[in-house]
């Protein structure tokens, strides 16, 4: 390949912002932000192995959240790869990609290299001998216009980024969960060693801390990681239906479950006394005018 390619986000990076919280999204196929290399496919086998390679991907986005492909050979080969958020099912990650393959070309046309990130997965592609960005290279970030009012904020967002830190130390790569009404999700790529996945995590959370400041919620995408969190001052609102979210938010459940109980045990009572007044207002009127 030539010396003069620079790294993919270098060259080009196209941004359509969509700020999501995982916590409560239903929608994983949001697109977050595509970056495009600014080279094009010259010879055609090149556009064909990239067609082979996203198809491969797809097809193996139906068994697990990561994997990778190498199609074809030479200086047109491709590698690709796919990642999805560690609390999709195995149906939900094939919904993603294939999302991601369907559009793929229409946002970056013959694009010799490429990532594509919706909210709940990302694909991407290069030319094999395409030059990388380092592992904490940041790509992408958004911060929240909000800012967090009254003391205590700082405390408790670095204690849920601990918390994550340690969770994906001990736990694999990727962790969610809640402290003290602060949300956070840490991911990493699947290839990634623990030990670098946490350098990744650890630096995503500091710029975070440096580039959001006070923000009360942020994301920001590292090209080996992710990260986000979300601070609600009046508690996490609710929780996602994925397994992998529910295990670090077993408080939360039982106040959204005790919340709905409550409520339904109030719809009937309040149904219960409708029905006693409707009883007495036919019987009053029986007494004082109704028809003989």
């Amino acid at each position: 390949m030539g010396s003069s390619k620079k790294p993919l986000f270098l060259i080009s990076l196209t941004i359509f912002a969509f700020f999501f919280n995982p916590l409560i999204a239903t929608d994983n196929t949001n697109l977050v932000f595509k970056g495009c290399a600014a080279q094009k496919f010259q010879d055609p086998s090149g556009s064909q192995n990239l067609k082979v390679a996203l198809a491969t991907l797809v097809s193996q986005s139906a068994e697990k959240n990561f994997s990778t492909t190498t199609t074809g050979d030479g200086q047109n080969a491709i590698m690709g790869l796919y990642q999805c958020r560690g609390d999709l099912t195995n149906t939900q990650c094939y919904d993603c990609v294939s999302k991601i393959s369907g559009v793929a070309s229409k946002l970056c046309g013959k694009a010799i290299a490429a990532r594509v990130q919706l909210s709940g997965c990302y694909l991407k592609y290069e030319v094999v001998g395409f030059n990388q960005v380092s592992e904490t290279e940041l790509l992408y970030r958004v911060c929240g216009s909000t800012r967090a009012s009254g003391t205590g904020f700082d405390g408790k967002r670095e204690t849920a980024f601990d918390m994550a830190t340690d969770g994906i130390k001990s736990g694999g790569l990727f962790y969610t969960g809640t402290y003290e009404s602060v949300y956070v999700l840490g991911q990493c790529e699947g290839d990634l060693a623990s030990g670098d996945c946490v350098d990744c995590v650890k630096s995503a959370f500091e710029r975070a801390k440096s580039e959001c400041g006070d923000s009360v919620s942020a994301q920001l995408y590292l090209n080996k990681c992710y990260i986000s969190y979300t601070y609600y001052p009046n508690g996490v609102p609710s929780v996602s239906s994925a397994s992998g979210t529910r295990q670090h938010t077993q408080r939360t459940v039982a106040i959204a479950v005790g919340g709905v109980a409550a409520l339904g045990l109030l719809i009937v009572i309040l149904m219960f006394i409708r029905s006693l007044m409707k009883k007495k207002s036919r019987s009053s009127s029986g007494k004082h005018g109704g028809w003989n």
